[in-house]
């Protein structure tokens, strides 16, 4: 499935680049953005290697704003001096910017929302649909898809970014019946629709990288996957349960379009970073938390993540993901992933709540081990490991951590 997946989707750079992307959201600034709060994560960012800055929800309202959206004008009380001069800040610090976007919904509460046609919404027997206090764009209006192109142009052309997060928060139902046979018509219509708009977006953006994001991987197709050149995988906010979902992440998505977050916490240990570390390092890279709080040795051990990652991650897209324990689940004491490029395999191995400090992962099946190096992390003082039998013995001396692996074949 990762090679038909490869060759369905769009030719784009960034699933060759695997460009390390920070987002303020995940155990961080959570939808409340200002230029004071995000300088110092900008900081932070760049001291430990990343490459892209973005810039969760929230940037387009002073206060709540669930029920409002859909100008996705920036707030005036959040960024004194305009947003222009915190993206400005961050290109300075050699980050590409990103913003957040929700563009197929409008809030009922918007000042766009009795100023617009029904024929720009999702309708159902002569009335607008409502889910979650938002209306649904219909994108088989010609005037919708002008609206949305003037909105991404606006971020690009005005803004400077260079990176989308496109989110997707609400759920249609069975559809709209407006011009339409049947409410799952209208919908089949509007989604190819939405595709063909995507599809005319990234001809005149090619450089432009747009996040599929639907609630933390709720919207998640190849319809979508075939253009996006990167999922959000999971909001999953426990670190332990996000390494579960990480290792077995890139069963449904191509490792190099599959985003996890990484988000080391203000009062964790080492071990906490280096799991949510581990968790993201074969896959793609969102790092996220108050980085510009985590201090000493647990903020170098993020950079030394991030920085090995650089050594390896042009490997990824043209490496098969395995897993030689099988899929883990939700919840088990020892896990592992990997994937194979050649005679390289990187694995990392995961052990959650597990009263056995010791555990074997057989790789038999992939050929005879010449050589095995311990990639992240460096020094490490609560690990050990052992090679026998073309198995890696494993002795982790306590509960919640992770370690990554690099094995050459013979």
């Amino acid at each position: 499935m990762t090679k038909y997946r490869r060759l369905i989707r769009r030719e784009n750079e960034d699933n060759k680049r695997l460009a390390v992307i920070f987002n303020d959201y995940m155990n961080g600034l959570a939808g409340d953005p200002t230029t004071a709060k995000e300088m110092p994560l900008v900081d932070a960012a760049q001291k430990v290697g990343c490459e892209y800055f973005v810039i969760d929800c929230g940037w387009y309202a002073p206060g709540y704003w669930w029920d409002s959206v859909g100008e996705w004008q920036p707030s005036g009380e959040r960024f004194p001096g305009g947003i222009e001069k915190l993206i400005q800040y961050i290109r300075d610090k050699g980050l590409t910017p990103g913003l957040w976007l929700e563009l197929e919904v409008v809030g009922i509460k918007s000042p766009l929302a009795d100023k617009l046609p029904d024929d720009w919404f999702f309708m159902r027997h002569g009335k607008r649909v409502i889910d979650a206090d938002r209306y649904h764009l219909d994108f088989t209006n010609p005037k919708v898809r002008e609206f949305a192109d003037s909105v991404v142009k606006r971020l690009v052309k005005q803004y400077g970014v260079g990176y989308i997060k496109m989110d997707y928060n609400i759920t249609t139902g069975i559809g709209t019946d407006r011009n339409a046979d049947s409410a799952g018509d209208g919908l089949l219509k509007h989604n190819r629709a939405y595709l063909k708009w995507l599809d005319d977006i990234f001809k005149r953006y090619p450089d432009l990288v747009i996040e599929n994001c639907g609630s933390g991987g709720m919207r998640h197709d190849y319809a979508m996957l075939q253009r996006h050149s990167i999922q959000s995988m999971t909001d999953q906010t426990d670190y332990v349960r996000n390494g579960n979902i990480a290792a077995v992440g890139a069963s449904v998505v191509a490792p190099e379009q599959c985003a996890i977050w990484s988000y080391p916490l203000q009062d964790g240990d080492d071990e906490e970073v280096i799991f949510n570390m581990v968790n993201a390092m074969l896959l793609r890279i969102h790092q996220s938390g108050y980085l510009n709080k985590v201090k000493g040795h647990r903020l170098e051990l993020v950079a030394e993540g991030i920085k090995a990652y650089k050594t390896y991650r042009q490997k990824i897209p043209a490496g098969l993901p395995f897993w030689p324990e099988g899929l883990s689940q939700l919840d088990d004491p020892w896990f592992s992933y990997g994937f194979q490029n050649g005679k390289d395999i990187y694995l990392a191995a995961w052990r959650g709540v597990s009263d056995q400090a010791r555990h074997t992962i057989s790789l038999v099946k992939y050929g005879e081990i010449s050589k095995v190096e311990q990639v992240y992390p460096r020094d490490d003082q609560n690990s050990s490991y052992e090679v026998a039998d073309n198995a890696l013995s494993l002795n982790f001396s306590r509960e919640k951590m992770a370690r990554l692996y690099h094995i050459l074949l013979k």
